[in-house]
C-alpha cells in the first residue's frame, strides 16, 4: 500500500512539474506589429536584456505607433523606428531620428540574422566603434537563401573586413605613439608595418567560418549572414513572415523609402 502511495505521489509531482514547465513556456510575452499589409507577431529575446527592456518600454509608451518602415530593400530587410517619420512629408529623407540615447551591443553567437529576426540599426563603425545600437530604430530581416558558394563569398567578405579593421587599429596605434613621443607620422613606414602586424594577428585568430548550425539555416530559411556579430539581434517574428515579403516588395524611391507610406503600430498581446 505504501509503495502504491509513493508511486502515486511521484506521478503527481511529475505531472505538476510538466504542467509548470508548459506554463512557463507559454508565458513568453508576444507583441504585434500592425501594417496595411498584415500583422506580424514577434517575441523578444531574454538573452539580450538591455534591448528587450528598451523595446518593451517604447512599446508601452506607444512610441512606434504611426511611424513608418522608412527604408526597405528587397531581399535584405525592412527598417523603421525613426520618430521623424511620423507625419513625414512625401520624399523626405529619413533615418537620423531616435530617442536621444544608444544601447550597448549585445552579441550572442547563437542568435543570428536568419529571416524574420528583429535587430537594432546603428551608426557606422567609423563613428561608432563600440557598435552601440540606436535607441529606437530597428530592422526585420528578409534576406535570401544562400548556396555553398554564396556562403564562401560571405566568409571572404567577413574575413577581409576583420583584416582591414586590424590594419586600421595598428595604424592608429602607431600614429598615437608618434604623437606622444613627438615623432613624425611617416605613412610609408607605419602602413606596411601595420599590415604586417595585422596579418600576423589575423593568422593567430584564424580564418572565420560560418558555423554549421548557422549555415544550415541560411541555406534553408535564408537571412543576411554578413551582419552577424555586427548588429544586435534581439527578437524574432514567429507569425507573419509573408508580411515581410510584401513590404520588401513595395515600390521605393532613390533613398529606399516606400513611395506609399507603410505605417506601423506595435502593441502587447
Amino acid at each position: 500500500m505504501k509503495k502504491i502511495l509513493f508511486v502515486s505521489l511521484a506521478l503527481t509531482v511529475f505531472l505538476l512539474s510538466c504542467t509548470t514547465e508548459k506554463k512557463e513556456k507559454k508565458e513568453d510575452q508576444l507583441y504585434k506589429i500592425e501594417t496595411i499589409y498584415g500583422d506580424m507577431i514577434f517575441k523578444l529575446y531574454d538573452a539580450t536584456p538591455l534591448h528587450k527592456a528598451n523595446f518593451e518600454k517604447l512599446i508601452n509608451q506607444g512610441y512606434f505607433d504611426g511611424l513608418l518602415f522608412h527604408r526597405v530593400i528587397d531581399s535584405f530587410m525592412i527598417q523603421g523606428g525613426d520618430p521623424d517619420s511620423r507625419n513625414a512629408a512625401p520624399g523626405e529623407m529619413l533615418g537620423n531620428g531616435g530617442p536621444g540615447y544608444t544601447i550597448p551591443a549585445e552579441f550572442v553567437d547563437t542568435i543570428f540574422h536568419k529571416k524574420g529576426v528583429i535587430a537594432a540599426a546603428r551608426e557606422g563603425d567609423n563613428v561608432n566603434p563600440e557598435m552601440r545600437s540606436s535607441g529606437s530604430q530597428f530592422y526585420i530581416v528578409q534576406g535570401k537563401v544562400f548556396t555553398d558558394e554564396d556562403i564562401e563569398k560571405v566568409e571572404d567578405r567577413i574575413n577581409a573586413t576583420r583584416l582591414n579593421n586590424l590594419i586600421t587599429k595598428h595604424i592608429e596605434e602607431a600614429k598615437e605613439e608618434a604623437f606622444n613621443t613627438g615623432g613624425i607620422v611617416d605613412y610609408q613606414v607605419i602602413v606596411p608595418d601595420a599590415r604586417k602586424k595585422a596579418e600576423e594577428e589575423f593568422k593567430k585568430q584564424g580564418y572565420y567560418k560560418i558555423p554549421g548550425f548557422k549555415r544550415k539555416v541560411y541555406q534553408t530559411i535564408g537571412g543576411t549572414p554578413h551582419l552577424d556579430n555586427a548588429y544586435t539581434v534581439f527578437g524574432e517574428v514567429i507569425e507573419g513572415l509573408e508580411v515581410i515579403d510584401k513590404i520588401a516588395a513595395v515600390e521605393t524611391d532613390e533613398n529606399d523609402r516606400p513611395v506609399k507610406d507603410v505605417k506601423m503600430k506595435i502593441k502587447k498581446l
